[in-house]
Parts: structure tokens; sequence; C-alpha cells
């Protein structure tokens, strides 16, 4: 008698036990939270960030795989080469809304439907990776980023059979367009015209529906979205953490577009009067400057292409028209060797020759380049034309 009432008391304590245990673990909610575009260029693109939020304990963290240190003195030559050493943070949910409810930027979460397994898997794999041993990754613009990064962590502990649907339009868009998409909708023309003079012909690669998932933080929100686990659907709700109306841009700027039209009319309404003297001295300033800053943009270019540990900046046609070697024919306006006037002939021919096949290449440039290809055909051409005219002897009678 008495070991059958010590075997029911032994039961009745394992589902006490049990009752308290499960009720703990799952307790865990997880989401995948997507933070609206800020107005710093590093912001441009939104981020992401994972929740986990604990009632039983009172426990709210946010796993940030987005944070970096410019207090580094090497940060923007490290930046410049892409060499980026992103990490992965904690910090309390209210630290973490704090600072976007003061950027007025939106912030959505999207409630993972996990299993009580798959939330502690997460769980733990996000705490191992906040250790000073394992926070550090090497981050890349397009292929390994925060976004990338929160994604995969999630794809990588769930115990079922994890696929996203489609969500590209067909034709799919390629990095550029989606980089554009974002820039243009916030008026950041000029940030647009220097990453497509930067960036190059890889950007213009389409890429797949995973890859652009793991790229941006609204895509991997779709992504989300389609995904399941197995046959259940990975969102189980969403909620709307801070909403703030689209800021919109209080006047247009002057866009680069503009900017260089303006330019280049401007030297053709000068070269009608180019006889006056004082205009031909003003030509001659001009050309110093003009070509000096496309040397010096060639360099840059070059430097970003070769210098950079990843590809984003690599097979760049815009340095066929910004050469590098233009910073050294600056000091040789004055030569007339022929092989100076063979220089800028061979100047106007190519950055011709980009012109006529502007619509077709495959690494899509900036419109704005347009005016600025005219005026290094103009200004080229008639360098060649007036050394040309200075060879021909005087015939005196």
């Amino acid at each position: 008698m008495n070991r059958i009432v010590f075997i029911c008391l032994l039961f009745m304590c394992s589902l006490r036990s049990l009752a308290q245990e499960s009720p703990d673990s799952c307790t865990l909610e997880i989401s995948l939270v997507t933070c609206a575009p800020g107005s710093e260029l590093y912001s441009l693109f939104g981020h992401t960030a994972i929740r986990i939020r604990d009632t039983s304990r009172g426990m709210d963290i946010i796993y940030n795989y987005g944070t970096f240190d410019d207090t580094d003195p090497l940060f923007y030559f490290h930046f410049t080469r892409g060499i980026m050493s992103y990490s992965l943070s904690a910090e309390t949910f209210a630290d973490f809304m704090t600072e976007y409810q003061y950027e007025h930027r939106g912030v959505v979460a999207q409630i993972l439907n996990l299993n009580c397994t798959e939330k502690k898997m997460l769980y733990e794999a996000l705490r191992i990776n906040t250790r000073e041993e394992n926070r550090l990754y090497p981050y890349h613009f397009h292929t390994d980023n925060c976004t990338t990064r929160a994604g995969r962590i999630i794809e990588g502990n769930t115990t079922d059979s994890f696929h996203y649907n489609n969500i590209l339009p067909v034709p799919g868009p390629s990095y550029r367009d989606m980089i554009h998409d974002y820039l243009y909708r916030q008026d950041q023309v000029w940030s647009a015209f220097g990453i497509d003079m930067l960036l190059g012909l890889n950007l213009d690669k389409k890429p797949s529906n995973a890859e652009a998932i793991h790229f941006l933080p609204d895509y991997l929100f779709r992504g989300m979205d389609s995904a399941k686990d197995g046959k259940k659907q990975l969102v189980l709700k969403k909620q709307t953490l801070l909403e703030f109306p689209e800021i919109k841009s209080t006047g247009r700027i002057l866009s680069p577009l503009v900017f260089f039209v303006c330019l280049f009319l401007i030297t053709i309404l000068l070269f009608i009067f180019k006889s006056n003297p004082s205009i031909t001295k003003t030509f001659q300033i001009f050309d110093i400057i003009f070509f000096s800053a496309l040397g010096l943009t060639g360099i840059l270019m070059a430097y970003m292409w070769l210098g950079r540990v990843d590809d984003v900046c690599a097979n760049n046609m815009n340095i066929i028209w910004a050469l590098p070697t233009h910073i050294v024919m600056v000091f040789f306006f004055r030569s007339r060797a022929a092989w100076v006037k063979y220089y800028f002939l061979t100047t106007a021919l190519l950055a011709l020759f980009l012109l006529i096949g502007f619509p077709w290449w495959t690494q899509r440039m900036n419109t704005a380049v347009l005016p600025l290809l005219l005026m290094i055909v103009f200004r080229s051409f008639y360098i060649f034309q007036n050394r040309n005219h200075a060879e021909k002897p005087t015939i005196q009678g």
C-alpha cells in the first residue's frame, strides 16, 4: 500500500515538474524585427534584428548583427577597402526602440511560428555568437551583411524542411536596381550617382531569390512572410512596434544630371565667344580643373577596384572615361608634342564610344554620365584640333 502511494506521489511530482518546465520553455517569443530606412548613408537601406522575449523571466533582448566601431582611427581606410568587422551585439529592447523612436523610423516585428525546441536552439545559437571569440564577422556589402546573418541563423535553427517561396518579379531586378529603389525613393540622387560611379559590373548581376532575400531588410521581411517550416507558415503574426509617416523631401535638390547638363551648356556658350581673350583663359583654367577632377576620380575607381577585398567595385567601365592618366596630362596642356594631341583624340573617341553604346552596355551607368561624356568629347576634340592648328606652318608671302 505504501509503495503504491509513493509511486502515485512520484508520478504527480513528475507531472507538476513537467507542467512547470514546459511553460517556461515555451514562453520564449522570437521575432524578426525590420526597421525602416534612416537619413544617414549607412541606414538608407533599413535594418534587421532578432528579438528574444521571455515573459516568465521578464527578458526582452534585441540581437543585432549591424554593430560596428566607427571610433577606429583606420575606420574609413578599412571601409574603402571593404575590410569591415561587424559584430553581433545584445541590448535591451527598450534601448533599441529608444534609438528608432528618436530617429522617427518605423519598426515592424514578425513573430515566428517556431516550436519550443527551435526557439531554444535559436536562442542558444545567438548567445554563443555574442561571445567575444564569436561575435565578429567580415562584413561584405551584398553577400554577408546584418540581414544575411539574421536570415541564416533563423533558417539554420529550424528542425523541419525550411524554404522560401519566390518573391521576385519577372524579370528580376539586379542588385543595382534594388539599391536604386531605396535611393531614388528618398531623393538620394547624389548618393545614387556616387554608388553608380564606384560600384562595378558585378552590381548588375541579377540575384537569385535566396540572394535577394539575404541582401536587404525589406526583402528578408517579404521572404519570411512567404517562408514555410515544414508545412506551417513561419510567420505567426506581425506587429507594428513603431509607425511614422514616410518622410517626404521638402524640395528637390539639384540632381547630378541637371548639374552636368548645365555645365555642358555653359561650356558650349563660352565656346561661341572663344575669340575673347578672357574666355580663352577661362577655358584653359576649366580644362585643368575638369581633367584633374576626372583623373582623381579615375584614381579612386582604380583604388576601389584593385584595393578592395570583395568584388563590388571590380570591372568598372566608368574608368574608361575617368582615366587616371588625366591627372598627369594636365601638366602637358601647353605641350605641342604630337603624342599629347593623339592622347586627347583617343580620349574623345573612347568617350564617344561609350556615348554611342550607352543603352546597351552590360554595366548600367548613371544617366548623369551622359553630359559628362559629351563634355569629354567636346573638350578633348577641341584640344586635339587646337594642337593641329598650332602645328601648321605659317605661310609667308
